[in-house]
């Protein structure tokens, strides 16, 4: 049994810093049940490591419930080097199972037993809403099977009173996303990134054949996968259990195919959950919607049933970094908890860890399938949430063969532009290719400006329609050009404003980095000196660095990231089997270390430098002798990431060159600068959502700003700040700025914003790296919103 020991007090919401040493010490029990989900054991880790640095005891409870009724050896103390290299495997390293016995009274009362023993009083549950209302009735219960326990003589009246409460906090591991109460639950986003990977390939060999392929994806009773993975790949239909297609839905199928071939396409992709069904509740099956296809067009057409493929492989950086951040809260929200705290659940708001009621969670996601059952369609989907329904409405519009035909002549008819500035970044082609039927969709024009600012300046101005940006969703970089140049270099601005004239533009998309933003800026102080300029214009972020202000996000950082992060475990494996070996590795970002450290938390790096947090050799020095020590502890392993411009004088080399002489005795070191690697690859999952829904609500702007201001002569005159604009997500929410505020927020020396959220991250990194930092706690909620907005 556990010594008391001193531990933290509780934790302020604003942000404040906990210090250890103020409270006795708890012991936290900590198993995953259920289906695995990716992300899995990078929640396990942060969790164990969270506890150790507040001097708590943390204990694996193997195979689930099961092994807590079990006990022995399936209950055992964890170390910290026992969660060493674990953050990049799939699945979960300490075993899920199902358990009949927990179901039973008895069955609980042994497992009650099992955990006592060992002083544990504190669970941190990792799994679906079935596996968390367990945990909570299994805390409701808690006190009778203490006295029953102490009643059968099985406990001494002492341990009884030491573990008087059951504390439960709750993280969802879920493939599925069908949780309420969180934007995205652990795993979600890596079984989008297999199943993405699986339509990329398929499309190839289709193409090739001139075939239909139907693709299986799980979510039983959820349909976020399917929808969000067809709004991903251009898929031309879905079939979701929210949303069961009309009675004819095998006619609607048979006549887009048809038109799709008629117009020279020469694939198809339909793709049906597993629990897709009809309006009558019964199943549709991948095998059904194959009958009607090959029945009715002769189509090749093949299945493709992906499985659990969707939940193996390696996590993504987003599934790794949620599930650092839920975890290390999870802690905290057990060191805070009295005998009054209800279970919570850790869950993920907009941008933020936070903890919510469990129960009140579970209960809205049981909701869901009451409506359902009743076939409640419309209510369904409402109850899944804002982005749900968005997600629904956009996939919708977008897989439209062609635009309507509006039968009103007098109705406004729009041409507005859109043009790349600053360096290709994946999710750009997402975002124009939604602009554009965006724009059709409601009777407007799209001209794209080819190669930037040095193409608007010579006139490589050309229409862009409809069926021109097929199969664009996924496709990295820029198909229509994009330069560095800026709109106030030289003489362009006044050659812009004589194009816009000409091409009698009316409205202006920007779409990329630092340079878009100063580019905006740059217009929006023009505007006096050429009339020409004064047209709505609006920036959509894109950009690797993740540097641009007014946006949590930029489009293309979550892809750079994805990349950074597996190249660094490709580098770690290939050390395999010599000896204790410490990489060095650089990477993209200008002044801002956004990429640096999250792919630091990704890959559970030692040590990432950025320019940020200034440091000098003093620290490197230290970090050697922090990086000894964990070797001669067990590791045989280490990362350091270092931002290109972290510092000015300790470059990556001089990094490199002192870890090997100081370092030498222990282990040897190697250098990496990744380059334009990582800039490449086809978009992710997040980033195709992301451009997509960015450039929706810039299209919706567009046609209102263009409407309030256009004049008699179908000119559009815009005098306010508020015309020029950047579109960003900040907590949850799509929100317009204007260039005017966001030049007060920035640092152009740097080109930085002044205020980034991901710097609150640095403590954790730091922490689960095993260096002496102070965590800050991300936020509490109360309460589930109803108008949640997730970044999907």
């Amino acid at each position: 049994m556990s010594t008391v020991e001193e531990l933290p007090s509780p934790v302020s919401t604003e942000g404040a810093q906990p210090k250890r040493g103020t409270q006795k010490s708890r012991v936290i029990g900590i198993f995953t049940s259920g289906g695995d989900s990716q992300g899995m054991n990078s929640a396990v880790r942060a969790v164990v490591r969270m506890g150790l640095y507040y001097g708590c005891k943390v204990y694996f409870i193997y195979e689930g419930y099961q092994g807590m009724v079990d006990g022995g050896d399936y209950i055992k103390e964890a170390t910290w080097a026992s969660v060493s290299g674990i953050i990049h495997l799939g699945g979960t390293v300490i075993g899920s199972a199902r358990c009949a016995a927990f179901r039973t009274k008895e069955g609980r009362l042994k497992a009650a037993e099992n955990l006592v023993k060992r002083g544990i009083n504190n669970l941190v549950v990792i799994g679906g809403d079935g596996s968390l209302t367990g945990a909570n009735i299994f805390r409701q219960e808690w006190s009778e099977l203490m006295d029953e326990l102490v009643k059968q003589e099985r406990i001494s009246s002492i341990l009884r009173e030491l573990c008087s409460h059951l504390h439960i906090v709750g993280m969802v591991g879920s493939i599925d996303n069908d949780f309420c109460g969180t934007d995205m639950t652990i795993g979600t986003d890596s079984a989008l990134h297999r199943i993405l990977e699986g339509v990329d390939a398929i499309v190839t060999t289709a193409s090739s054949h001139q075939r239909t392929f139907i693709l299986e994806v799980m979510g039983r009773h959820c349909g976020y996968l399917a929808l969000v993975a067809a709004l991903s790949s251009e898929a031309d239909f879905v079939f979701i259990p929210e949303w069961p297609p009309e009675d004819d839905w095998p006619d609607k199928l048979c006549s887009k195919l048809q038109q799709e071939r008629e117009l020279g396409h020469r694939l198809n992709i339909i793709i049906v959950s597993e629990g897709a069904i009809d309006r009558k509740g019964q199943p549709i099956t991948a095998e059904q919607v194959k009958t009607v296809v090959v029945e009715r067009l002769k189509q090749d057409t093949r299945i493709s049933v992906l499985g659990h493929i969707q939940r193996g492989g390696n996590p993504s950086a987003f599934d790794r970094i949620l599930g650092c951040r839920m975890g290390a809260e999870a802690v905290v929200a057990l060191l805070e908890s009295t005998p009054e705290s209800e279970a919570c659940v850790v869950s993920l708001d907009g941008n933020t860890a936070v903890r919510v009621p469990l129960m009140q969670c579970v209960e809205k996601t049981q909701s869901v399938a009451a409506a359902m059952a009743n076939k409640e369609w419309t209510k369904a989907v409402e109850l899944r949430g804002r982005s749900f329904v968005r997600n629904l409405q956009t996939y919708k519009m977008l897989t439209k063969l062609k635009p309507p035909q509006s039968d009103n002549p007098n109705l406004p008819h729009y041409k507005v532009a859109v043009i790349h500035i600053g360096a290709p970044s994946c999710g750009m082609n997402a975002a124009v290719r939604s602009f554009v039927r965006n724009m059709a969709f409601v009777g407007h024009k799209v001209v794209a400006v080819h190669n930037g600012v040095d193409g608007f300046v010579e006139g490589d101005i050309k229409p862009l329609g409809w069926s021109d940006v097929n199969g664009w969703v996924g496709q990295g970089g820029a198909n229509i050009g994009t330069r560095r140049t800026l709109a106030g270099d030289k003489n362009n601005m006044a050659k812009i404003a004589e194009q816009i004239k000409q091409n009698q533009i009316q409205g202006l998309l920007i779409i990329g980095g630092f340079e878009a933003f100063k580019s905006a800026v740059q217009i929006a102080d023009s505007r006096g000196q050429y009339p020409d300029l004064r047209i709505p214009v609006i920036v959509l972020p894109a950009t690797i660095s993740n540097n641009v202000p007014g946006t949590e996000f930029s489009l293309g950082a979550d892809t750079a990231v994805n990349e950074i992060t597996s190249i660094c475990d490709k580098i770690r494996q290939s050390a395999q089997g010599t000896k204790r070996r410490v990489f060095v590795v650089e990477t993209m970002g200008g002044y801002c270390g956004y990429l640096a450290t999250m792919c630091g938390l990704a890959g559970g790096a030692d040590a990432a430098y950025i320019y940020e947090e200034p440091f000098s050799t003093k620290d490197l020095l230290g970090d050697v002798l922090h990086m000894e020590k964990k070797m001669k502890d067990g590791v045989q392993r280490g990362l350091i990431l270092r931002n290109e411009c972290a510092n000015k004088y300790l470059s990556t080399d001089f990094v490199y060159r002192l870890f090997s002489e100081e370092g030498k005795n222990t282990f040897t070191t190697r250098m990496n600068i990744l380059g334009h690697m990582q800039q490449g690859a086809s978009s992710s999952p997040f980033d195709r959502n992301l451009g997509t829904k960015l450039a929706a609500r810039a299209a919706a702007w567009m046609t209102e700003t263009i409407s309030k201001n256009v004049q008699p002569d179908g000119s559009v005159v815009c005098s306010s700040a508020d015309t020029v604009v950047l579109l960003g997500l900040i907590r949850r929410h799509y929100t317009f700025t204007s260039m005017e505020n966001l030049k007060k927020q920035t640092d152009f020396e740097h080109r930085v914003p002044c205020d980034q959220w991901w710097l609150k991250l640095r403590s954790l990194l730091r922490i689960l790296a095993r260096h002496d930092s102070v965590y800050q706690t991300e936020g509490i909620q109360t309460k589930i919103d109803e108008d949640d907005e997730s970044d999907y």
